[in-house]
């Protein structure tokens, strides 16, 4: 595996072009988790209703918030003891964190600001509706807001440059969380309004060839091209400024557009698939754009937030059993940074909660993306797997030494995988609901393979039009375990029959032998 000189943590193309996270200056991948918005509120509740569960699975890092209204109650007083604690629990637990930073807005609102921010609406305003009512956001056009939240940022970094420089327990640093105006196009107080009626700025020109008023240049869409242009330079103000303190990798992540694909309903102005390009030429200091997926074609959604020299990585996926399933495809088939299911503390829970209809309503994600009904031991086996698979990742993403598939809608019936000198078909076995999905990660050796993921039959098959005929030499169960393959029960006989990935992960190692014809 490729090492990285570097101070501190930072992402940087590999050898082979694949966008890589390094830590303590080694090639790094999140098997993660994201908590609860309000678990680390508390370090008691961390410590009792928390760590005991996160530490069955065979996470290496944590993704959680740090509150802005939790460090500065009272303006231009801080109080770092909540991520100081937070950081010995998790130097105890040898994890890694991403701290996402809940400042100024958190899912298209701002109740995470401070109690002397939420009650000076004067100074702090707040973006309106189209009836000039004002919303529970501060407005993006508040100069007062974005300085106030920057400073309180750049206090955090100096924290955690000042206590985590060397051990590098926090790897990453969310910027804001979903950004984005809900419930409206755009913002329509005074301030935002004066900006609406300007001419567009350079980068609108550039990026669509558009000039005039934002209304003149971008039509119907102007109101969600105008709010991303200025959430965006907020960030980047706010990022630009962190950053020279403590130059972590930093983010934003993006609630994603959906039906009834209308801004408003999903926070208008974030990061969305189609507003990718204005967002990293308005705010180059992010690393990445993260997608939060709870939509069931990870495939896709990934896929569009591949473009424009984005990492990708994903923070909060979808909890119920098919995570463990996607979490395959994510690493091996897309190169993801990281994989991180949302709220894993509830998973091994005995009783389950029923999910907050109203709630999932309001955010737009299905009941079924938002169960964790029987996730927990489908998780914690395939991280188990995966973590045996790690150093193979490493060193193979990005090259045809690895290849990796995925059941993208119930229809897909399975699919041909072509190996050297033969095919390798795979079917995918029946969807049941409480189970994961079919997905896995295929690593080719000399006339042989190795197999792992959930959910698949497969067979191999002389080349299409080859009068060659095809041999299985032996089939293995077995696990990695840190890059090395410990052999379990050899399949002969009947049980040759058992080339399947059931519903729980796990590894088989398959050699073949192809004859072909002596007059050939």
């Amino acid at each position: 595996m490729e090492k990285k000189e570097s101070m501190i943590p930072c992402i940087a193309p590999d050898s082979n072009g694949i966008p890589v996270l390094y830590v303590n200056g080694e090639p790094f991948i999140v098997l993660g988790g994201e908590l609860h918005n309000s678990s680390s509120s508390n370090l008691a509740y961390m410590e009792n209703k928390v760590w005991p569960f996160i530490r069955q699975f065979s996470m290496n890092t944590v993704i959680l918030p740090v509150a802005w209204e939790s460090i500065e109650p009272e303006e231009g007083k801080f109080d770092f003891s909540l991520p100081e604690g937070i950081l010995r629990q998790a130097r105890r637990e040898k994890v890694k964190l991403v701290f996402l930073w809940f400042g100024l807005w958190k899912n298209g609102e701002s109740f995470y600001v401070p109690s002397w921010v939420k009650e000076d609406g004067k100074r702090f305003f707040r973006a309106c509706y189209g009836d000039k009512s004002p919303s529970n956001t501060v407005s993006p056009f508040c100069r007062e807001a974005i300085e106030a939240d920057k400073k309180a940022f750049c206090r955090f970094m100096e924290f955690l440059r000042d206590n985590d420089r060397e051990e590098q327990i926090v790897i990453m640093v969310q910027v804001e969380n979903e950004i984005g105006f809900l419930k409206a196009e755009r913002d329509f107080s005074p301030a935002a309004q004066a900006e609406y009626e300007k001419e567009v700025p350079e980068i609108i020109r550039t990026l669509y060839g558009r000039s005039g008023s934002w209304k003149q240049a971008l039509s119907q869409d102007a109101p969600e091209y105008f709010m991303a242009y200025h959430y965006a330079k907020a960030v980047e103000e706010i990022t630009a400024a962190g950053k020279k303190i403590y130059p972590l990798p930093m983010y934003v992540n993006a609630w994603l557009e959906q039906h009834p694909d209308r801004p408003g309903v999903y926070p208008s102005g974030g990061p969305v698939g189609k507003l990718l390009p204005l967002w990293k030429k308005a705010a180059p200091s992010l690393d990445l754009i993260a997608p939060d997926i709870y939509l069931p074609d990870l495939k896709r959604v990934c896929e569009e937030y591949s473009v424009c020299q984005n990492p990708l990585f994903i923070p909060e996926a979808r909890r119920d059993p098919v995570t463990a399933s996607n979490v395959f495809y994510a690493l091996g088939g897309l190169n993801a940074l990281g994989f991180s299911p949302f709220a894993p503390e509830d998973f091994l829970q005995e009783e389950q909660k029923t999910p907050d209809g109203e709630l999932l309503k309001t955010l737009n994600i299905s009941v079924d993306g938002f169960s964790c009904q029987g996730t927990g031991p489908y998780l914690v086996r395939s991280y188990q797997v995966l973590r045996g698979l790690y150093p193979l990742v490493l060193k193979w993403r990005g090259t045809d030494r690895m290849t990796a598939f995925i059941r993208s809608n119930p229809w897909e019936r399975g699919c041909i995988i072509p190996m050297d000198d033969y095919d390798l078909q795979l079917d995918y076995l029946p969807e049941n609901p409480g189970q994961p999905g079919s997905a896995g990660i295929i690593f080719r050796e000399e006339n042989g393979f190795y197999i792992s993921g959930c959910q698949v039959r497969f067979t191999p098959l002389p080349k299409k039009g080859s009068e060659s005929h095809l041999t299985i030499v032996r089939l293995e169960e077995g696990e990695w375990k840190d890059g090395i393959w410990e052999a379990g029960r050899v399949l002969n006989g009947d049980e040759l029959n058992g080339r399947e990935l059931k519903d729980m992960a796990e590894t088989k190692y398959m050699k073949v032998c192809i004859h072909k014809p002596e007059n050939t």
